[in-house]
């Protein structure tokens, strides 16, 4: 899952998400209890958000293996903004849809959690 080829070009509005019947944004709670915590993806990669908006997202070995390294914020919409130390950026929006939590891209594609 390549997830830093979109340019940061700031968040999308609120309603620009492309959210589905039953996605839920995650809570301003959830939201400020991202350090710590680490989300597998069913490709098998990792996004890892540390303290002090450190981020890391590690590739499964089937995908080339590797760690991207940036640090990221959440913004007033609720998504969250990971600036890469690469140049590149993205933004993201984790939503609940039943017992399921879901990452949703400014694009609208989905990447379910495990």
């Amino acid at each position: 899952m390549p997830l830093f080829l979109c340019l940061l070009a700031g968040s999308a509005a609120a309603d620009s998400w492309k959210l589905k019947p039953g996605d839920t944004p995650f809570a301003q709670s959830e939201l400020e209890a991202l350090p710590g915590q680490s989300f597998r993806f069913f490709d098998g990669g990792e996004s890892q958000y540390g303290s002090g908006g450190a981020y890391a997202y590690t590739y499964s070995a089937e995908n080339g293996g590797g760690t991207a390294w940036g640090t990221y914020r959440i913004v007033e919409d609720g998504s969250i903004c990971v600036a890469f130390t690469n140049g590149f950026g993205r933004c993201d929006m984790f939503v609940r849809n039943g017992s399921r939590i879901i990452l949703i891209t400014e694009n609208g594609e989905r990447f379910p959690v495990r």
